[in-house]
């Protein structure tokens, strides 16, 4: 299983971080071991003094595929959810002045979030998802899946590309603005078109 990651797909996330907007999705990835469902608690790792939250639909693959056409694309989702990608801010920045790759500041353990996952039939349009992200009662995160400056279509397409996706994978497809850290004892709860998706516990 794959989790595969979409950087700068909402214009104004881009701008907050001062990172130009891209022509092509920004791809990463994440270990399984990364993987944190069942609103676990998250830990905040001893190497970093600033983690950040990064709410995001999720979307979980339903069946093999390489070289996907856009216009095939939507047929090899199973699922769309939310999740959390959690990001060592400050490790990051230095491995990107240094023109090195962000895994260290991404993949590490319990750092991608997963909630509640919505069969594909029961949305009625992909491209108009409401969802948020409230940190200790409070909303800080707020998007709308017709802001992605690349669709699911778009992402599908293009990461089958490279990678062969498989069934069970999962792609997590960008944040919006409003990022921002996290410490112990914060309680993070995400929501997917009002509905609670997870909910869980910073120590």
């Amino acid at each position: 299983m794959k989790i595969i990651c979409v950087g700068r797909n909402y214009a104004e996330h881009a701008k907050e971080l001062n990172n130009e907007v891209p022509e092509n999705p920004v791809i990463f990835m994440k270990p399984e071991s990364s993987l944190n469902k069942d609103n676990r608690p998250f830990f905040i790792p001893a190497f970093s003094d600033d983690i950040h939250y990064e709410v995001e639909v999720v979307v979980r693959i339903g069946k093999n595929g390489k070289h996907i056409a856009p216009q095939f694309a939507m047929d090899y989702i199973k699922d769309f959810g939310l999740g959390i990608d959690f990001t060592a801010r400050d490790l990051q920045s230095q491995l990107k002045a240094k023109g090195l790759p962000w895994e260290l500041a991404k993949g590490f353990d319990l750092s991608a979030v997963t909630g509640k996952f919505y069969p594909k039939e029961e949305i009625k349009n992909p491209a108009n998802i409401n969802f948020s992200l409230q940190k200790n009662g409070e909303v800080v995160q707020s998007g709308n899946t017709a802001d992605m400056l690349f669709s699911f279509q778009d992402i599908i397409s293009f990461v089958s590309k490279y990678f062969t996706l498989k069934i069970g994978d999962l792609i997590f497809t960008g944040t919006p603005k409003g990022v921002g850290r996290v410490t112990r004892e914060d309680i993070l709860i995400g929501y997917f078109e009002g509905e609670e998706s997870f909910k869980i516990k910073v120590k």
